[in-house]
């Protein structure tokens, strides 16, 4: 499904790579409104479900379908899907709690963690200057959460602060995501690793079934399964734009998510970003693209894993 770098087309890979942020700031948005009266592993499992017969058909139109279908790491696929299905169930949660920007902008922690991980699991080398970069990215991350926590205990209940312990552990999820990635894609197809976690994360959602599933209104309804076919859409968006242009050119392209998330917050949802927020995601922002820097000045090329990364849920 996933093909390496074919066509020099910046302007085209640029294009692409923005449709599919927009498309997924979106989907954000549907399963925001929905979490409000549905749990999160519920839409989890439509998000999952409804995804899957869109990219069925775009690997079969790539004539990847046999690739995608037989695995040679089936346990790594299972790893792999436990992993990004609890991350996106956390997110989907705080998504429920918190405002879309913030979501957004506290997600972005997730290259900090993998360069950590990457250090303590696979044993990179992590000089001074993206230790630097990785600890400014997390101060922006606790600014941006720093009025959720509170040393009054009766205050460690709220809905705020639930959010954003949520958001923040589905980050560091996906770091270990990131990192498995990396050892997926040396024997497995970047169309299976795409398939098999929407499969994973369908059938592992439903686990969350005996834990208060809901009849969803018309209008959730419609808005689980409009979830599911535009993260579909955004998914094949992203996965195109790789084709046309190289991943750390179009990596700092994933921060304009967050000008989406607050046009989407404000028109939609009311919500106004606060100091603490722009502050603190500032920082964020600056700390990753000072590692993608960095990476691509060490050659470090993620392209692989970035590529079937699932960035929003």
């Amino acid at each position: 499904m996933l093909a390496p770098t074919t066509q020099n087309k910046p302007g085209t890979a640029i294009a692409l790579k923005l449709m599919a942020v927009f498309l997924f700031m979106v989907m954000a948005a549907m399963i925001k409104e929905a979490t409000q009266t549905v749990p999160a592993g519920q839409a989890v499992f439509f998000r999952s479900f409804f995804a899957m017969p869109i990219i069925l058909a775009w690997i079969w139109h790539r004539g990847d379908l046999r690739e995608a279908l037989i695995p040679v790491n089936l346990a790594g696929h299972i790893w792999r899907g436990l992993f990004g299905t609890t991350a996106m169930a956390l997110t989907f949660a705080g998504l429920g709690l918190l405002p879309l920007p913030e979501v957004t902008a506290i997600g972005y922690a997730t290259p900090m963690f993998t360069v950590i991980l990457a250090a303590v699991m696979l044993g990179e080398t992590v000089r001074l200057f993206r230790i630097s970069a990785v600890a400014l990215g997390l101060v922006g991350v606790m600014i941006v959460i720093w009025p959720r926590l509170s040393v009054d205990a009766d205050m460690l209940g709220t809905a705020g602060t639930i959010g954003a312990l949520c958001v923040l552990g589905a980050s560091i999820l996906r770091a270990f995501v990131q990192i498995h990635i990396r050892t997926l894609v040396k024997t497995e197809h970047t169309a299976a690793i795409v398939f098999y976690f929407s499969l994973t994360a369908t059938l592992l959602s439903l686990l969350s079934l005996p834990f208060g599933w809901v009849i969803p209104s018309t209008f959730n309804i419609a808005l689980l399964i409009g979830a599911g076919l535009v993260g579909g859409v955004a998914q094949i968006l992203v996965t195109s734009s790789y084709r046309f242009g190289g991943a750390s050119m179009l990596a700092p392209f994933d921060y304009s998510s967050l000008i989406f998330a607050a046009i989407i917050g404000y028109f939609v949802f009311a919500e106004v970003p606060t100091l603490n927020m722009v502050a603190g995601a500032t920082l964020v922002v600056l700390g990753g693209i000072l590692i993608i820097w960095r990476e691509r000045q060490l050659g470090m090329d993620r392209r692989k894993a970035r590529q079937v990364t699932d960035p929003k849920g």
